[in-house]
Parts: structure tokens; C-alpha cells; sequence
């Protein structure tokens, strides 16, 4: 279960994606498919309504944003400052990263119960979208999802550093699927150019 939850954000976020690049795909072929004057084919697809598409992949792009931040509280992969906290003794830094982190939850813990209290009070209404006439609730059910995720991703990320002292590190260079650069790779022949310090000293070769 707990193996399954650490990929939520990703398995949620690619399908999402992949949904938003089809229907994408299909409004654009439909657009273009209809100004051509094709018997039949032409007045078939002008009777096909496809408005709704446009509408559909921004409330999936919402959702995919709210997956995607708790996605980055897992992973470290939000910016934040931490010149000043790094230079702190160990133990003086633990404590506000700590700090920092449950700072974290208790906010979009609020956020989440806030956006559940309008989510239940709009559900009350007959408030729909305008295209896709799909209950209004339905959209607005992202914040509390999202936040209530983020909130656990930053419980989670305090639990660890506490027990480890470890924080979740992205390395922003990194792509996956493409290997790390070997010493031998960036130089195969063991050369050297003279331009770096440790190599400018009496010993270089």
C-alpha cells in the first residue's frame, strides 16, 4: 500500500498528461478536418461538438498542478533558500528545517480544510461548468485533494529527516534515462588543460 502511494503523484500526473495530449490531439484534427470539404465527412464532423475539450484539459491541467506540487514536496524538488540555514551547527539546523517542514503541513493542512468546506458548500448549488455542464464541485474538488497530499508529503518528509537526517534531493541536471558523465567519457585520452587550479601546480602534468 505504502510502495503504491510513493508513485501516486506520478501515476496520477501521467495519466492526466496522456488523457490532455489525446483529447488535444483529436480537437485540433477535428478544427482542421472540418474546413476541409470532404462529402459526407465534412458535414459529419460539423455536427460533432468538441468545445468541451478546450474546457476538459484546463481543469485536468489544475489537477495535474495541485499532484504536482505535493510531487515536489516528495521529491525536493520545490526552490528554497537554505544559504542562511546551512551555515546553522547541525543541531540548530535540524530544528528549523523541521520547523520549516511542519510549517508546511499546518498550511496546506488549513488549505486543504478550507477548500473542503467550499467544496461541500458548493456542491449544495447548481453551479456547472459551462461546456461540460459537469457539477462545479467536481473541479473545485483539486484543493482539497492536492493540499490535503501536500500535507502528507511534508508530515512525511519531517518524519524522515528526523529518523535519517536526510532530505529529499533533486539533482536538476538530471534527466532520466541518460547516464552520469564518467571521468573517462568527458576526457578519454587523460588530458589535461592546465586551466584548473588543482591541475596548475607544480606536480601538473
Amino acid at each position: 500500500m505504502l510502495k503504491a502511494l510513493d508513485h501516486l503523484e506520478e501515476w496520477l500526473i501521467a495519466t492526466l498528461m496522456a488523457a490532455a495530449t489525446v483529447i488535444i490531439f483529436i480537437a485540433v484534427v477535428h478544427r482542421y478536418a472540418s474546413g476541409m470539404a470532404i462529402p459526407y465527412v465534412q458535414d459529419w464532423l460539423l455536427k460533432q461538438n468538441v468545445s468541451w475539450a478546450q474546457e476538459l484539459c484546463i481543469y485536468m491541467f489544475i489537477w495535474m498542478a495541485k499532484f504536482g506540487a505535493a510531487y515536489g514536496v516528495r521529491t525536493g524538488i520545490h526552490v528554497g533558500v537554505d544559504v542562511f540555514i546551512n551555515r546553522m551547527k547541525d543541531r540548530m539546523r535540524a530544528g528549523f528545517v523541521v520547523f520549516g517542514l511542519l510549517a508546511g503541513a499546518l498550511f496546506t493542512g488549513v488549505i486543504g480544510t478550507l477548500g473542503a468546506k467550499f467544496v461541500w458548500a458548493i456542491a449544495h448549488t447548481d453551479q456547472v461548468s459551462a461546456d461540460m455542464e459537469v457539477p462545479m464541485w467536481i473541479v473545485y474538488l483539486a484543493i482539497p485533494c492536492g493540499s490535503y497530499l501536500m500535507c502528507f508529503r511534508f508530515l512525511q518528509v519531517a518524519w524522515a529527516f528526523v529518523r535519517t537526517g536526510q532530505l529529499p534531493h533533486h539533482d536538476h541536471g538530471h534527466v532520466e534515462g541518460i547516464e552520469e558523465a564518467r571521468p573517462e567519457d568527458v576526457l578519454p585520452l587523460g588530458l589535461r588543460d592546465n586551466l584548473h587550479p588543482k591541475d596548475s601546480g607544480p606536480g601538473a602534468r
